[in-house]
């Protein structure tokens, strides 16, 4: 064909060492079980998850700092049980007051 140009290939583009480096990258990259974007999502999970921990430690401090706190006088424990629980004594009576449902 006389009116086609030959096309030179770059000498690197066909060595088999980088062919098969490229071939190894697209293969990690895109193609396997655990590619680059399970990798981010496994990540984004990971840090998630971390985060969470971090709540649910303060969570338990606070928790045990309220425990000590109830257990180190019968007086708040006694609050806490009308408060939370809506307990009462056998000589009363126990009025529990809501507000209106909004509309």
């Amino acid at each position: 064909m006389p009116g086609l140009k030959s096309i030179k290939v770059p000498k690197f583009l066909k060595n088999k060492f980088f062919i098969a480096f490229a071939a190894f990258i697209i293969w990690i990259a895109f193609l396997d079980k655990t590619n680059l974007m399970y990798q981010y999502q496994f990540q984004s999970e990971v840090n998630k998850l971390e985060n969470q921990k971090e709540f649910f430690i303060q969570e338990i401090k606070q928790t045990r700092e309220e425990q000590q706190e109830l257990l180190s006088s019968p007086e708040k424990l006694e609050k806490f049980a009308r408060e939370k629980y809506y307990m009462k004594k056998d000589n009363e009576d126990l009025f529990i007051i809501t507000p209106a449902p909004a509309q």
